[in-house]
């Protein structure tokens, strides 16, 4: 009889352990944090957004990027120059010449000149050492049209030639800019610009830019370099130099004996 009540007592534990063992499990189970793939990791570095998924216009501050500095000298800023498009056509003529310089592959960086700095040889008055042009109007020079195409360009006779911007008033230039023919891959030669106070050229003269390596132009021997012309014109720096009256000369081209102005550019602003 003992024997059968202790047997009974037996099964009776077995059973609510087993029932206390199922209902422990679950409720392990159920707070385990690995369930569904869940990470360990603190909440505080699982769950904060990282830079890259904050919404799009809400930085993080740690994320900010800090503002560009301009390397600008202070009250300088980029002269506005509007460049003609690119239009070489046809067979690129021989530019096989002593002293050039190489094409830079890359569009030229922006000019710097204090702010207010205009083109203020645009509408000027221009004369020349040929006054009846093969093609052309000599005030098609200053006209702002810096296009190599047809009906754009004024062309002089052969050999020395030369054209002559009247600012009206003294001037600080700061840059001046020559756009010969650039339809075709040609280098000019002979190539000078000078200022001067008077428009005979006889007062407070000086030679600003000079590749004349022979000095077949009768104005002495240049140092600087042949070049090819582009849409982007020649661009010499004038440093700010003081003058009314702006002469550039020309002496043919590998292409003919002719000279040619599409426009004359002169970045500057009268003296107070």
């Amino acid at each position: 009889m003992m024997k059968k009540n202790f047997s009974s007592i037996l099964k009776v534990s077995v059973l609510v352990l087993l029932v206390m063992l199922l209902c422990y499990v679950p409720g392990c189970k159920k707070s385990t944090p690995e369930e569904g793939g869940g990470s360990t990791e603190h909440p505080s570095t699982s769950e904060h957004p990282t830079a890259s998924e904050h919404p799009e216009g809400s930085e993080h501050p740690s994320t900010k990027p800090a503002a560009a500095k301009s390397t600008a000298p202070a009250g300088m800023v980029p002269i506005d120059i509007k460049l003609p498009k690119p239009m070489f056509v046809g067979t690129p003529q021989s530019t096989s010449v002593p002293n050039l310089e190489k094409p830079l592959g890359k569009p030229r960086a922006p000019f710097l000149a204090p702010a207010g700095v205009t083109n203020v040889a645009l509408g000027k008055p221009v004369a020349s050492s040929d006054e009846e042009p093969i093609i052309g109007d000599i005030e098609m020079i200053t006209d702002g049209d810096m296009e190599a195409a047809d009906g754009s360009y004024v062309e002089l006779g052969p050999f020395a030639q030369n054209v002559t911007v009247d600012l009206e008033a003294l001037h600080e230039i700061y840059a001046v800019i020559v756009w010969h023919y650039h339809k075709q891959a040609r280098v000019y030669f002979d190539v000078i610009v000078q200022v001067a106070d008077d428009p005979d050229f006889i007062t407070n003269v000086r030679t600003l830019f000079n590749n004349d390596i022979d000095n077949s132009a009768g104005i002495g021997v240049g140092k600087d370099m042949h070049y090819t012309e582009t849409n982007e014109g020649k661009l010499i720096d004038t440093k700010g130099v003081k003058a009314r009256y702006v002469r550039l000369y020309s002496n043919g081209n590998t292409g003919n004996d002719l000279n040619h102005y599409i426009e004359v550019a002169v970045f500057g602003k009268p003296v107070q």
